[in-house]
């Protein structure tokens, strides 16, 4: 099972890196890995990006959006979460001290959101907390642009041409 699942995610990737999908491959698999689903978006921009260098900015601008509009996403889920949570309790829900830290640094935390396990439930918990949705959105855009840069330039640094013969 896990060879044949192996061989799927490779020909997904493989087709997923065609020039003419290239883009809209990398929006929909951004914005998905940005929700609460498993899923990385880093393999589909280093494949498109290493199949077309010149496509660099367009493909980070492209992850970007897509990531960005996947963590709103999470945001929104949040917010209704705690909204549903909070009309069957009758009273608002008690809050961790995870929760209280990231009240504390209010949208800002949602610089965080790039983070691999964390980052994602960080948005649905900005939410969950009532942090004003568009700060939030900046700070999640800003934290996921950086992360595409960085991640797509060292994959390109690091992985030689001949890794992938």
């Amino acid at each position: 099972m896990e060879a044949w699942l192996g061989q799927f995610v490779h020909d997904l990737l493989a087709a997923l890196a065609l020039p003419q999908v290239g883009l809209v491959a990398v929006f929909v698999i951004a914005f998905i890995s940005a929700t609460l689903l498993p899923l990385g978006s880093e393999p589909a921009v280093y494949l498109v990006v290493k199949a077309d260098p010149g496509m660099f900015w367009p493909v980070v601008l492209v992850a970007t959006v897509g990531n960005t509009l996947g963590g709103m996403t999470s945001w929104w889920v949040g917010y209704g979460a705690e909204k549903a949570v909070e009309a069957v309790q009758h009273h608002e829900p008690s809050h961790s001290r995870a929760m209280r830290w990231l009240q504390r640094f209010g949208p800002k935390a949602c610089l965080l959101s790039w983070l691999p396990v964390v980052g994602d439930p960080l948005c649905a918990v900005a939410g969950w907390l009532r942090l004003p949705f568009w700060p939030c959105v900046g700070w999640m855009a800003l934290g996921k642009f950086l992360r595409f840069i960085f991640y797509t330039a060292a994959l390109l640094w690091l992985i030689p041409d001949t890794w992938l013969s």
